[in-house]
Order: C-alpha cells, then sequence, then structure tokens
C-alpha cells in the first residue's frame, strides 16, 4: 500500500472563552459550527468545531474551551499562523468587515505570488486570510452564514510552523509525507501535499533565535493532516513508528480516527481519516445545534451539563 495525505485534515487550537469564540468564527468569519461536544479527554470543558457547511476535512479548524486559560506566548516550536483560502478580490471586503468588528489587520502583503492579510483572533491567535484562485474541482462550499459566498472563507490555505531549524522537518515533509518544495522566501519555506490546491500548504519558517512558545490560549495545540480511510492510517503508523518516533495508538475521535506524533522540531502531529465526518450523529441540517456526547460519556450528560457554560448559538447554523 502506498497511502497518501492529501492536505490539511483540521488545526486545533486553544480559547478561554468558548462565547467569545462562536461569536468571532461564526459571527465574524462567517464559519459553520458543525459540532458542540466535549473535549474527550477533558469532558468537562468543550470542543469546539468550525467549518465548510458539511466540516469538510479541509476546512476544520477546532477549539478545546478551556475557561479562563492563560494566554500562551506564540513561537517555535508551533503552528504560528493559520491561513483561510478566500477568493482572488476578496481582501477589501475583509478589511472593511473586520473593521467594522473592531479586528485590526496589519497592510495585505504579497507572498509568493498572493495577497495576504493578517490579523488576530480574540484570543490574540495569529490568522491570515489567503486570497487564491479557486480550481473549478475544488471550490468548497461556503458556510452559507453571514458573510456572501462570492468572498467567503473556503478552507484552509495552509499553516505557518515556525522552526528553530527547517531541514529536519523538511525532509520529514518530502520524503516520508509526500509533499513537495514549493520555493522559498527569506527565512520562509514552502511545501504543498498532493497536487496543490486548497489546505495543502505548510510554510515552514526558520526563526532560530526566536523565544519559545508556551501553550495557553490564543495557541495552536496540533495540525492534522487527512488520509482517507483507516487502512492507510494504520500504514502511515506503521511508517512512522519505524522512523523512531514516538506515536500514539489509534484514537476514536467519533468524527475521525486520530494517531499523533511529534515532528523533529516540536511541533504535534496528528494524521487523521476523512470517515466517518460529522453527520455520524447529526443530519446535516442538525450539524451545531446541539451538545453531543460520545457514547462513553452520554450517561453523564446531565452532569456535563451542570458544569459547562452556557453558550449561545448562531441560529443561522441551524439549516433546518
Amino acid at each position: 500500500m502506498n497511502p497518501s495525505l492529501p492536505g490539511l485534515h483540521h488545526v486545533t487550537a486553544i480559547t478561554a472563552d468558548a462565547q467569545k469564540n462562536i461569536d468571532f468564527y461564526c459571527g465574524v468569519l462567517g464559519l459553520r459550527l458543525v459540532k458542540l461536544t466535549v473535549n474527550f479527554d477533558d469532558p468537562s470543558s468543550y470542543h469546539l468545531y468550525y467549518g465548510d457547511s458539511l466540516g469538510r476535512p479541509g476546512t476544520i479548524m477546532t477549539f478545546f474551551a478551556w475557561p479562563g486559560a492563560k494566554r500562551g506566548r506564540v513561537g517555535p516550536p508551533q503552528v504560528t499562523a493559520t491561513g483561510f483560502a478566500v477568493p482572488e478580490g476578496a481582501l477589501p471586503f475583509w478589511e472593511s468587515r473586520l473593521a467594522e468588528y473592531g479586528v485590526a489587520t496589519g497592510p495585505a502583503e504579497s507572498r509568493f505570488g498572493e495577497q495576504v492579510l493578517a490579523f488576530a483572533d480574540p484570543d490574540g491567535m495569529p490568522l491570515e486570510l489567503v486570497a487564491t484562485p479557486t480550481p473549478a474541482a475544488d471550490k468548497g462550499e461556503a458556510a452559507g452564514g453571514p458573510v456572501p459566498d462570492d468572498v467567503a472563507v473556503r478552507g484552509f490555505h495552509g499553516v505557518t510552523l515556525s522552526e528553530e531549524g527547517y531541514e529536519k522537518t523538511a525532509k520529514l515533509l518530502t520524503e516520508v509525507m509526500g509533499f513537495r518544495a514549493d520555493g522559498g522566501e527569506d527565512n520562509r519555506f514552502r511545501y504543498r501535499a498532493g497536487e496543490g490546491g486548497f489546505a495543502t500548504v505548510v510554510d515552514l519558517l526558520c526563526v532560530p533565535d526566536a523565544r519559545h512558545g508556551t501553550l495557553g490560549a490564543g495557541v495552536v495545540h496540533h495540525v492534522a493532516f487527512r488520509t482517507p480511510d483507516e487502512p492507510q492510517q494504520q500504514a502511515w503508523r506503521a511508517t512512522v513508528a519505524r522512523l523512531g518516533y514516538n506515536v500514539s495508538p489509534v484514537m476514536d475521535r467519533q468524527y475521525f480516527r486520530s494517531i499523533y506524533f511529534r515532528e523533529p522540531g516540536g511541533v504535534l502531529f496528528e494524521i487523521a481519516t476523512d470517515p466517518p465526518g460529522f453527520t455520524a450523529d447529526e443530519t446535516l441540517d442538525e450539524l451545531g445545534s446541539k451538545l453531543m456526547l460520545p457514547p462513553q460519556y452520554e450517561r453523564h450528560r446531565a452532569e456535563l451539563e451542570a458544569v459547562l457554560p452556557p453558550v449561545r448559538l448562531p441560529g443561522w447554523s441551524r439549516k433546518g
């Protein structure tokens, strides 16, 4: 078997305030809340999932909501910017929209021939909007919320990993994970999965003198890459273990299966399966409309609902 990694599956970060997080990612960025559940390893806290209309792999931004969490420091070795793809010509709309909501942006800059607009979420996590052509076969589907479809976020563009040195991580990406080198600008080196398109870019930023990051609110916890099915995931696990990495057992995350390991620079990588997806326990119309618990916690629903903070959900997420 020659297993594949077509690109990114999801990015998971930390927020100190679930309500502010929902209001920002749904109300400002226009993503759909596709699942309201709990952290499977800490069920007294929410795990929030956002994405396109269906929560397709490559569109999924997730958050562990830890109330009152101390803000982390962004720096190596971490994912230090998460980039969302928007259509070409959309950045003026986004500059205006973000300003309307009091979100400061840097001036749009050119990177690898694409226009990039940088800003931060309410926890201070660095985000980017990248204006990019929309391949006909890779268009994705907008979430259908408050942002017009012709300028809406279509999913991820890619992620930036800040590292003290990039060569060993680059070797893992290209010689093991199937990425290809796609150029460099100053201390930024670009790698692409598959044939390119949305959610396929990993930029390595070589910053040997930067202050190390710390875990906390506003920091990415891990980045996940997608693989089509469980047999291919098992093949990836065998490959990663054979190369000497400490890799987790396969873990059932209800909506995908996961394995985890740290790349040479120290960033936590996950390989997640595409199926079964977020309609495994809700219909398309119901996604994100109520608290969903995995089977092992369903009998504790009353206790969990008593400790989880109440949240106001975006009404437009309910398609029905």
